[in-house]
């Protein structure tokens, strides 16, 4: 204890480092106070007695990273998630178009600035879908206020505006964050959304197991969180390192040959390499089933299958749940690792693995390991995917706070920690300050800038 207080006084010493981290408490303190500001024309009131009765379901998720403001009519009700969706259809548009593919690879700075551009004025499309569908989301479940019923057109058009300029402004102070601030702008959005819904269903979980009387059930909870969550940090930061030497090298007319480099190095394969993709792939694809079931039944009072898929608490949707994100595990990691330009990297740098021939073989072996432990990660990915239900289901948690033993908050919330810890880290390091982390640095991401970064 006596050492985090000296650690925390040595933050406060780094002017630079205190003047960043004041600047995002201050730009966080500005996105939450936009979350609390209603759309002109919503009454509030109708929109929480509708969601009060006839909320929850799949539309728990989207309020959940948006702190709240999705369910609350806000201005800032779509939040974030219209950039991130562009950037993954940004993102996936590199692996097979080739002009997204140069812009990335081969053009550099201007080809990065190109991508930037086109995934902003990707996001206004998107918001501009997403927010009409909003609002007519709004208008069905009666929160327009009685002054705006006949005049419609005008709500419509007006907080169209208003929810799309909500959105580029939530960019625009994410990318606030990460120049001034301590990096990972739009992350930390996210992330302060969700643990803006964390207090309340704490309270809620702990004043119901006082009044039922269930002390050990409750202590039973907290250790079964703190264990998912250690157990979430282990895969996120495990990687499994694939040694490699590089070759000896005359040096003008000595005979002494000297290696190219002082230090053994490896190629990190994250045990995790697909990080938090495949679940929101998979949620995105669930959507397609849960809408064919709310139109089969639209009273909710349909008992079929499609009908359950409406409900991400329910067996038959977590199933398929599981099974999409594991799939989904595999093709992203296919994406995202290549062996063969692992393996010609290792070639331009006369550098190769002990025991493996360059090559093929090289790419060979590093597209079986990288097989190998996806396997094991892709499982804890759809067992984490569908712990929330579980944790509903049969321990009886409230749906708010069972979604923290798993899914995308969680995992969101450990990996953004975690690099938040390692930002402030490097900034203590650079002063010769003993860093928050015990190593004084993030385990998973020691040797990562040798040589994933440099491909």
């Amino acid at each position: 204890m006596k050492k985090l207080i000296t650690t925390l006084q040595n933050i406060w010493k780094i002017k630079d480092l205190r003047d960043r981290i004041l600047f995002t408490l201050l730009i966080l303190a500005v996105y939450r106070f936009g979350c609390f500001v209603v759309l002109p024309g919503v009454d509030a009131a109708k929109l929480a007695a509708a969601t009060q009765s006839g909320g929850g379901g799949l539309l728990d998720l989207i309020n959940a990273f948006s702190g709240g403001a999705f369910l609350g009519a806000a201005v800032f009700a779509l939040g974030i998630m219209p950039y991130i969706t562009a950037s993954i259809i940004i993102q996936l548009l590199g692996f097979a178009v080739p002009y997204f593919q140069r812009l990335q690879q081969r053009e550099g700075e201007s080809g990065r600035k190109k991508i930037t551009q086109i995934t902003r004025w990707l996001t206004v499309a998107i918001c501009l879908v997403q927010g009409s569908g909003y609002l007519s989301y709004l208008d069905s479940q009666g929160a327009i206020a009685t002054a705006m019923e006949n005049q419609k057109t005008l709500f419509y058009f007006a907080n169209l505006i208003i929810l799309t300029t909500g959105t580029v402004f939530a960019m625009w102070l994410g990318e606030k964050i990460t120049d001034k601030g301590i990096g990972n702008g739009i992350s930390l959005l996210i992330t302060i959304g969700i643990i803006a819904t964390l207090p309340g269903a704490l309270v809620f979980e702990v004043t119901s197991q006082f009044n039922d009387g269930n002390l050990i059930m409750l202590i039973l909870e907290f250790a079964a969180l703190f264990g998912v969550v250690v157990a979430t940090v282990l895969i996120v930061q495990g990687v499994r390192r694939i040694p490699i030497q590089f070759a000896k090298r005359m040096v003008g007319r000595s005979s002494n040959a000297m290696p190219a480099t002082g230090n053994r190095d490896y190629i990190p394969l994250k045990v995790n390499a697909a990080g938090v993709m495949p679940i929101i792939f998979a949620q995105a694809l669930m959507f397609l089933p849960a809408a064919l079931g709310n139109y089969a039944s639209p009273d909710g009072g349909g008992t079929g299958f499609l009908s359950s898929l409406s409900d991400f608490t329910s067996w038959s949707y977590n199933i398929i749940y599981f099974f999409l994100v594991v799939i989904f595990t595999y093709v992203y990691t296919a994406l995202l690792v290549n062996p063969t330009q692992y393996a010609e990297y290792l070639k331009r740098q006369n550098a190769f693995i002990p025991g493996i021939k360059p090559g093929k073989n090289t790419a060979d072996f590093i597209d079986s390991v990288t097989s190998r432990i996806t396997l094991p990660g892709s499982i804890f990915l759809g067992l984490i995917s569908i712990l929330p239900a579980v944790a509903a289901n049969v321990l009886g948690i409230n749906i708010g706070f069972a979604m923290f033993f798993g899914g995308t908050s969680l995992l969101i919330l450990v990996a953004v920690v975690l690099d938040t810890l390692q930002q402030i880290d490097s900034h203590l390091l650079m002063r010769k300050y003993d860093g928050l982390v015990k190593s004084g640095r993030g385990q998973g991401r020691s040797r990562i800038q040798g040589i994933g970064a440099s491909m």
